[in-house]
């Protein structure tokens, strides 16, 4: 049996302030508390001389997902992955589809405890191929990832940060070191945007984007939702994905999602799936070689296709694999070229199920 962790657990990351107020440095927000104040995340804290992380070791709830429902379309197609998250978030989005467990305030939300290790085999013991820190974002509980993703890489269990990228640089590193592979979510390119519907700031995640680039091997792939009338006009989409390809290159991946009515947003309608067609297109037509549209069922905006000969490579049917036409070092097996990502001789066979699990 597991014995109970302490979920008050040292972070890492801060200093004091002249003024007896202690400075939280681990994403742009630089939250300045007196003792016993919590930060905009709500889970990190200041107790006595120190700030603390008081979700260490507890989520609210663990699943097997298709590995597509990150979303990611390039790493380890088909395979089964154990996601969880805990609770709050340091962004602050109108539209938030997950605010049950982000902007919660219950601590009756956490109920499942795990230490790292547990976590890691039962990754193993379940099949999967890697976990997934998702449902908020886990910059917020670094530590815990951290200590997860070394206690999964000791077992040859690969991990997925699914985030908005909203971290300071020091931290940055370290979080990145220990990850296999990151969705971020580009969630517009204005500052308008991210100031006035996620309250905070586009320039840190472009840093992000940026960093993984040109600093890591992590695997990363890009979603934007596209929200009708905030961030899904040409002008918009063009200008993001001509920085995609200046900045990080046409092999990253653009996942365009649509829009359902949530949270603060009620009032704003679904997004049309032809404005996911359209921004594929414009993605396109910029020199990215693949782009996706998500959470509509679009088999051609789904699948992949070699960008050399314009096979198509891997078929999707929402997160259900179809025909599959790789060799197996994953390259096309009608031009030869390399599909970029991480490709196993066979594709997994998990499927679209959802199956939430204890550990």
């Amino acid at each position: 049996m597991v014995k109970d962790l302490q979920t008050s657990h040292p972070g890492r990351y801060w200093h004091a302030l002249d003024d007896g107020r202690i400075q939280c440095d681990l994403c742009p927000r630089y939250c300045r508390l007196h003792d016993g104040q919590r930060g905009m995340c709500f889970v990190r804290k200041r107790e006595g001389n120190q700030v603390v992380l008081t979700t260490y070791g507890r989520s609210s709830g663990f699943c097997i997902d298709p590995i597509e429902k990150k979303p990611l379309n390039h790493f380890l197609p088909g395979t089964p992955i154990l996601s969880f998250g805990t609770a709050g978030c340091n962004l602050a989005c109108k539209f938030c589809q997950n605010w049950n467990i982000s902007k919660s305030r219950e601590w009756d939300t956490l109920a499942d405890q795990a230490t790292p290790e547990r976590i890691a085999q039962a990754a193993v013991d379940t099949g999967c191929r890697s976990v997934a820190f998702t449902y908020n974002d886990p910059v917020i509980f670094l530590e815990y990832a951290v200590d997860v993703a070394q206690a999964c890489r000791a077992l040859g269990i690969k991990t997925v940060a699914v985030t908005a990228g909203y971290i300071c640089p020091e931290p940055r590193v370290e979080f990145y070191r220990h990850m296999d592979a990151a969705n971020v979510d580009l969630k517009g390119f204005t500052e308008r945007f991210y100031r006035n519907i996620t309250g905070s700031h586009l320039q840190p995640i472009l840093e992000t984007l940026e960093y993984l680039k040109n600093e890591t091997e992590v695997w990363f792939e890009i979603t934007t939702l596209l929200i009708p009338g905030e961030n899904d006009s040409n002008a918009e989409i063009d200008a993001m994905t001509k920085w995609v390809a200046e900045k990080l290159g046409p092999d990253v991946p653009l996942h365009f999602t649509a829009f359902h009515p949530d949270w603060k947003m009620m009032d704003t309608p679904p997004t049309p799936p032809a404005t996911l067609t359209r921004a594929r297109k414009i993605t396109l037509g910029n020199g990215i070689r693949y782009a996706y549209t998500g959470n509509v069922h679009d088999g051609d905006g789904g699948s992949t296709y070699c960008h050399n000969c314009k096979q198509l490579l891997i078929e999707r049917d929402w997160y259900v694999l179809g025909k599959w036409n790789l060799t197996h070092d994953g390259a096309c097996n009608r031009c030869g070229v390399k599909l970029p990502g991480l490709f196993e001789a066979q594709p997994g066979t998990w499927g679209a199920k959802r199956m939430p699990v204890r550990i």
